[in-house]
């Protein structure tokens, strides 16, 4: 029989079976899992050479979903465990933020509370040995670091660092333990009452750590907020069906998702809100997809909320995991969602996936993220907010209420290699390193640096040099055309590696486009307001 043929292959032919028989009214034998299951039996048992059933199998399910729309996806095991750790919030490994700085392992920070600080590892140090073998100057990676560290729970570790100022490398032996990957890049407070939150993904522990924030945010006086959501690529729909709930009052749609064969499911506000009053602005641009704008398209259609930036995405598509016999898993697009209004957020993929993959590419040739006319929507996707009647679009990604195109002032060539290289980051690094004790003892506080710290000519000179050892060739003209803004990451990167990403947003934020147009907006929200319903009115006109 077929099945005693190729018995070792019986959770992969399952798999391609399944492929072919999801619908409701496919029975799991019909004619066309049929026709499959045929097709590998004849590779198997006549084709001239031996054959990897296990590749071709993969590779069909591939071509297959690949066919139906940008989003539907087979996943290895290997990359269903990697996918899902993110979104998870956690990871199991010793707890270290780290970089490789000349073939070695540089600690930036241990993560507060994990199981290196609790041992004494700090910033600065860098791990020579993991289990007495040498780890540095073996071109190791990023991937190498993971699987030395990273490990289960309970496991243990022993690594020896080499820290400045200490003659002998001092040996830790660690615990590994479950170790948080947060979604909350930073919060604090702008000025007296407008609070901060910037979120970076939609995870399992997203909202716990915004109603953290947001508590925080409120006991300093924050009866304004700015959500920033730019270039955040979404996650879990519940995740960012629950924070929309903080800003909606009971009742109200939040987003609803609609299938051939997927019924119609409502996401309806309760009334746990924590800030259903205070103005609100959300951040977002061509980077913030999916769950982002889910949460930015339920607070403009009931206008909640003022929106600034550039075109979101327009992802609308809902995957649902379905796990094979092997650990493999495929996502499979069941359904669409669509903002209270109705509004598909979707753009379109009639012209295949690799147009699809270029699209960005392709509005930033067409000048989009630069001017704001070169963006037309047909009058066949406009749709009208919920209280003001204001007329906003779907069809492809969430239009903000204010347009803020890229800026593209620092943009030269030296600039773009500073960045693109490592260079600056790099150097961030080694001047740290070299000056922490100094910097600590100076700026005792964020505060204190944040109102003192200037980058000095002398730090110039020494970035102009290292950059140089790099081979980047100095180029007087671009650097004064790009100076300020290396300057305002330089003292960033510093407040980051001596802080956290918090206040390396607090320092970078000062000269943001998007964060200082939401500033103005909010202390001068009804000017602004007023404007905008007017605007938008008119266009319905």
């Amino acid at each position: 029989m077929f099945f005693s043929r190729i018995n070792k292959v019986i959770p992969l032919l399952t798999s391609a079976l399944l492929l072919f028989t999801l619908s409701a009214q496919a029975q799991f034998f019909n004619e066309h899992s049929y026709k499959m299951s045929k097709v590998l039996e004849w590779i198997n048992t006549y084709y001239v050479d031996s054959v990897d059933q296990e590749n071709i199998v993969q590779k069909a399910i591939i071509k297959v979903l690949q066919d139906l729309d940008p989003h539907s996806a087979y996943l290895t095991k290997e990359e269903v465990q990697k996918a899902n750790e993110p979104l998870q919030g956690n990871f199991e490994g010793i707890g270290v933020s780290f970089n490789i700085l000349e073939d070695t392992i540089f600690v930036i920070s241990p993560i507060p509370g994990g199981p290196s600080e609790k041992v004494g590892v700090q910033a600065g140090d860098r791990i020579i040995r993991v289990e007495d073998e040498n780890v540095a100057g073996e071109n190791i990676t990023n991937q190498d670091v993971f699987d030395l560290l990273r490990g289960e729970k309970g496991s243990k570790v022993q690594i020896s660092v080499l820290r400045r100022g200490v003659a002998e490398l001092l040996d830790f032996r660690i615990t590994r333990d479950k170790i948080p990957i947060f979604s909350l890049d930073a919060s604090y407070m702008i000025n007296n009452d407008i609070g901060y939150i910037k979120l970076n993904r939609f995870a399992a522990t997203t909202v716990e750590e915004f109603e953290n924030a947001l508590k925080g945010l409120k006991k300093e006086g924050a009866g304004k907020l700015i959500l920033d959501l730019s270039g955040n690529g979404g996650g879990f729909l519940d995740e960012s069906v629950k924070l929309a709930d903080h800003f909606l009052e009971k009742d109200r749609m939040i987003v609803y998702t609609q299938g051939t064969n997927s019924k119609k499911r409502e996401y309806i506000a309760t009334a746990t809100g924590e800030f259903e009053e205070g103005k609100v602005i959300v951040l977002v641009d061509e980077g913030s997809a999916s769950a982002s704008e889910i949460v930015a398209g339920a607070l403009q259609d009931w206008d909640r909320a003022i929106v600034i930036g550039r075109r979101t995405f327009g992802k609308g598509l809902v995957q649902r995991p379905f796990l094979l016999p092997d650990g493999s898993m495929i996502r499979l697009t069941i359904a669409r969602y669509y903002t209270p209004t109705g509004r598909l957020i979707q753009k379109p993929y009639d012209e295949g996936t690799e147009a699809y993959a270029k699209d960005l590419i392709t509005r930033f040739e067409h000048g989009e993220f630069i001017y704001k006319d070169s963006i037309q929507f047909p009058d066949s996707l406009q749709y009208k907010t919920l209280l003001e009647n204001r007329i906003v679009y779907g069809g492809g990604g969430i239009m903000p209420d204010l347009f803020i195109p890229i800026d593209t002032t620092p943009n030269t060539d030296y600039y773009a290699s500073l960045i693109r290289k490592g260079i600056l980051n790099r150097f961030v690094l080694h001047y740290v390193d070299q000056n922490r004790d100094r910097l600590e003892r100076k700026y005792k506080d964020f505060e204190i640096y944040m109102n003192n710290f200037y980058v000095s000519d002398d730090i110039i000179a020494e970035l102009k040099d290292f950059a140089f050892q790099e081979e980047l060739e100095f180029n007087q003209e671009e650097f004064t055309q790009s100076k300020q803004d290396i300057e305002l990451l330089l003292k960033a990167y510093i407040a980051r590696d001596l802080w956290n990403t918090s206040e390396f947003y607090e320092v970078y934020n000062t000269s943001d486009d998007m964060v200082l147009k939401a500033v103005d907006v909010l202390e001068n929200w009804n000017t602004y307001y007023t404007r905008i319903t007017s605007e938008m009115k008119n266009a319905a006109e």
